[in-house]
């Protein structure tokens, strides 16, 4: 029985020292100190939300364009009327020219050989052709576009005043046999540097078409050479064009320089008395007529003028000069951003297209920011009825006319 009860009292002593072994935490490694993490502050800093959007810093404010300011300061304060009459360009009329500028709001006047002599037929001197000019401009609130076409022998107008030049302007190929890309870029300077003191701000040259075959219409007026001479020739003469300024001591006035005749001329009979039709491919033109005014345009030409082909390879129906898909090659292929001009209206090539007598209508739809005509007293109405009709959007006449108004601050008109 003692036994028994010492046995139960052994049993008890074991059980109690299994407990309190069980009690006692496992021993375990101890972390390193780096691994311990820190105390959590009372006041945590604020954790960032994952859809929480950080405001970034705002950008400055670019710098203001002043030729934007300039233009849409002038287009702001524009009547449609006034906006229209800017988008053309005008052959001078023979009487009641100074008027005619005010009463139609024209963007510029085309001069020819009759506007540089006086109603006997004589030329005009030097200071009465100048005064001549500066009446013109002073009769039009916007200043005026005064062009004319100089390209040098067969074409040439102002040089053939004895009064104005020492001798009429050679022929490109003329002056390039005489001694290469440099005398090209001497008759250039002289060129534009003399147009520009007579009051001329534009010029419709240089010729950038290809024509290589003396049979071909437009080959006299060509630079006479393949594509990759013909568009050196073409840079050449924009480059000099540019670099040529006259200040009246307070602006410096430069001169535009109007390539023609897109898409390329070829070998395609005179517009000015029929219908031209261009069979041509595609990759022709990519691959030749197109180079002189790629190279024209990276060289800075204010304008291009379109001809009134029909090329097929782009448009079937209509001539170039009121074909979309012309323009669109221009603006997009060729990345052209300037002043798109017609060829003129007048030519027998576009009468027929005329429904009504709108082909001005069809030119301003088609993409043209400035359209040459004589009939511009019959064209300028139908062109505002277009717009207040419907027919032409209103913005339309407002993308025009901002190229237009950009052109005339690049050659320092608009201030």
């Amino acid at each position: 029985m003692k036994l028994k009860f010492i046995q139960l009292v052994l049993f008890f002593l074991l059980l109690l020292c299994a407990c309190a072994q069980q009690e006692k935490p496992p021993e375990t490694n101890s972390p390193p100190a780096a691994a311990i993490p820190p105390a959590v502050s009372e006041n945590p800093p604020a954790q960032e939300d994952s859809e929480t959007v950080i405001n970034p810093e705002p950008l400055p404010e670019p710098e203001p364009d002043p030729r934007s300011q300039a233009v849409e300061t002038v287009l702001s304060t524009m009547t449609l009327e006034e906006k229209v009459g800017q988008m053309f360009f005008v052959r001078c009329p023979n009487i009641n020219a100074e008027e005619k500028i005010s009463e139609y709001h024209l963007g510029g006047y085309l001069l020819f050989l009759q506007d540089f002599k006086d109603l006997a037929g004589n030329w005009l001197t030097a200071e009465a052709f100048t005064n001549k000019i500066a009446a013109y401009q002073s009769n039009s609130t916007i200043p005026l576009f005064i062009g004319v076409d100089e390209e040098g022998g067969t074409v040439a107008r102002a040089s053939r005043n004895p009064n104005l030049f020492p001798e009429k302007f050679k022929s490109p190929q003329e002056v390039f046999a005489s001694g290469g890309l440099e005398a090209v870029e001497r008759d250039a300077v002289d060129k534009y540097r003399g147009l520009l003191r007579c009051g001329i701000n534009v010029n419709y040259a240089p010729v950038a078409d290809v024509s290589t075959d003396p049979a071909d219409f437009i080959h006299a007026r060509s630079f006479g050479q393949d594509a990759q001479a013909t568009a050196e020739f073409v840079e050449t003469v924009v480059t000099a064009a540019g670099n040529v300024s006259v200040s009246d001591g307070e602006t410096a006035y430069k001169i535009g320089s109007v390539l023609k005749h897109f898409p390329g001329y070829g070998n395609n009979v005179d517009t000015h008395t029929g219908i031209a039709i261009d069979e041509r491919t595609y990759d022709q033109f990519t691959a030749a007529d197109f180079l002189p005014f790629q190279a024209g345009i990276k060289a800075g030409a204010g304008s291009v003028l379109v001809s009134h082909n029909i090329v097929k390879c782009m448009d079937e129906s209509l001539p170039a000069s009121l074909s979309y898909e012309v323009h669109r090659v221009l603006r997009e292929d060729l990345g052209f951003e300037g002043v798109i001009l017609t060829d003129d209206l007048a030519m027998d090539a576009v009468e027929a297209y005329a429904k009504d007598g709108s082909v001005a209508v069809l030119a301003a739809l088609a993409g043209n920011d400035m359209i040459v005509t004589t009939d511009f007293q019959t064209q300028i109405p139908l062109v505002i009825e277009a717009v207040q009709a419907g027919l032409i959007e209103e913005t339309i006449i407002d993308s025009a006319v901002r190229r237009v108004l950009g052109w005339k601050y690049d050659l320092g008109l608009i201030k």
